[in-house]
């Protein structure tokens, strides 16, 4: 097995890469609470916290099958057995990220400091709370109903006592700010048309020491505590995501990623633009794809235009102004696209938007803008 790589060290734990695991090593009593599927919960007797790359995202249905057939108290001693350590002291995640694209964050206020390791990947499986699920727990166990690979495990290490309602108001904050991550990169659900909370396997394990000093009763949002929970977890999610998926600011500026959650990916809109473009003019714009699916202009309508698409759903707007508002925000795009803002009336007078089928009136957007561009 590979040698252990120290990431960081501190009077209470050490947290250490070792090949396909992070491991914590806490060198003093502390209180944990984590989703562990064997001996998870609140616990004072763990450790070790282990987050674990079982297998790859995608294609590695081997050994997922494997892993199901030793089930979850199987897995766990499988993982321990491999690492030499006893099962009943370690804290147990598991995941399909690379444990080299791990990141950490930590911050510090009067003498209290907060670190997060986590790992993100939301290509398989990102959702949002409440929408449709994928796995059903029935009488006779766990039935699959669509499986996809995507996991956000998080370990946040606290370096200060906490009472034990503090630790779990620590669990929503890392939560909350796990979201806010997937919020600013705009993170498309993969089981609706929705933005993505998290992903339908996350994990998490909070840790804060036992010892004599007064324990910390507040970490969520009014509390400073709460702020360097929420600051370190945000900043270590969105640098996993860079890392695992490639996923920054920069890359969500694009008019199918804007929109893909409600089915407008990059094929879907080029299938529908050489529908609407001369071949010549298609060409064109097929070589220079790059540039016009990423025009700052026509990008941020289409986020205005996926946002009137939420608040029409959600009940924002009346559902009568949905057509005449997507149709101003179609205008916009091509307007911009075209680099003639000067036109955007004309444009409005030439699109229309249908609410059954609001993308088309986004390729008859793009088309429009691209043709006007060089008349």
């Amino acid at each position: 097995m590979s040698a252990d790589e120290t990431l960081a060290a501190e009077e209470g734990y050490a947290v250490r890469r070792r090949g396909r695991f992070l491991i914590v090593e806490l060198l003093q009593p502390h209180r944990v609470l984590c989703t562990s599927a064997a001996g998870g919960g609140q616990r004072e007797d763990l450790r070790y916290l282990v987050n674990h790359q079982s297998c790859e995202g995608r294609g590695h249905q081997a050994r997922f099958l494997q892993l199901r057939q030793l089930g979850e108290d199987g897995y766990h001693r499988a993982v321990c057995d491999e690492l030499g350590l006893d099962p009943d002291v370690v804290g147990l995640m598991g995941t399909a990220a690379n444990m080299n694209c791990a990141a950490e964050a930590s911050e510090e206020f009067a003498g209290v400091k907060v670190r997060a390791v986590v790992t993100a990947g939301v290509e398989g499986n990102a959702g949002r709370a409440g929408d449709p699920a994928r796995w059903h727990e029935g009488e006779d166990g766990w039935r699959e109903v669509d499986p996809q690979a995507g996991t956000i495990n998080v370990l946040l290490l606290v370096g200060w006592p906490l009472t034990p309602a503090a630790l779990a108001r620590a669990a929503i904050t890392l939560t909350e700010a796990k979201s806010a991550a997937l919020q600013e990169l705009a993170v498309s659900s993969r089981s609706s048309d929705g933005l993505a909370t998290g992903t339908g396997t996350d994990q998490y394990a909070v840790a804060a020491p036992l010892d004599d000093r007064r324990p910390k009763a507040n970490t969520g949002h009014h509390a400073r505590l709460g702020e360097l929970i929420g600051r370190a977890v945000l900043r270590a999610t969105r640098e996993s995501l860079r890392w695992q998926n490639g996923l920054e600011p920069s890359f969500t500026r694009s008019i199918p990623y804007a929109l893909r959650r409600f089915g407008l990916d990059e094929t879907r809109l080029m299938e529908a633009l050489r529908e609407r473009l001369d071949e010549e003019a298609f060409l064109l714009l097929d070589q220079n794809r790059e540039a016009v699916l990423r025009e700052p202009g026509a990008v941020a309508a289409a986020y205005a235009f996926a946002a009137v698409r939420d608040r029409v759903r959600y009940g924002g707007l009346p559902p009568d102004q949905a057509a005449p508002a997507l149709r101003q925000q179609a205008a916009v795009l091509a307007s911009c696209l075209a680099a003639r803002p000067d036109s955007w009336q004309d444009c409005w007078r030439q699109l229309d938007a249908d609410t059954d089928e609001p993308m088309g009136a986004v390729a008859d957007a793009v088309a429009l803008g691209w043709r006007l561009k060089w008349e």
